[in-house]
């Protein structure tokens, strides 16, 4: 038996030969497993700050202070992006929609919104300091998918 997420819907896998009474005892225990793991690994605008720290000093190091935001947390107003960035004032506000991501997919998109600290577009040198990121193929590909799969 097991529980995930799929997108917004949970869904719950029991073996078939299980009565109505099983099936709904399970149904509940596998949402009461689902919802305290989600609970433990809820992540919190003081978490995204700390990764924020760790990944500027591991793959932006020479820029110092300059990749490190003033601001940054969590909305749930971003639709059509992953993260945003305003270099005048040093904010960043990543989707709340990564938070249900793999934890090297949202380091990808904070790393993303830290390089734009540095360079305000996407030009080469951006793009750059973004492929530092060993897995930064890979998350876009993540990315991208799950865009596509919005659209259909």
């Amino acid at each position: 038996m097991s529980a995930y997420r799929d997108g917004e819907r949970v869904v719950v896998l029991i073996p078939n030969q299980f009565s109505r009474a099983e099936e709904t005892e399970w149904v509940d225990r596998m949402l009461a497993r689902l919802a305290a793991r989600d609970q433990r690994t809820r992540r919190s605008d003081d978490d995204l700050a700390t990764r924020a720290r760790l990944l500027a000093a591991r793959y932006l190091p020479e820029y110092g202070d300059v990749a490190i935001p003033s601001s940054i947390r969590w909305v749930t107003n971003q639709n059509g992006r992953w993260g945003s960035c305003t270099p005048s004032d040093r904010s960043i506000r990543i989707s709340d929609k990564v938070k249900d991501m793999p934890a090297w997919v949202a380091d990808y998109v904070l790393l993303h919104e830290l390089a734009h600290l540095v360079v305000p577009g996407h030009n080469a040198r951006f793009w750059s300091l973004v492929g530092r990121y060993p897995r930064t193929e890979r998350a876009r590909g993540y990315l991208e998918g799950i865009a596509a799969a919005q659209l259909v």
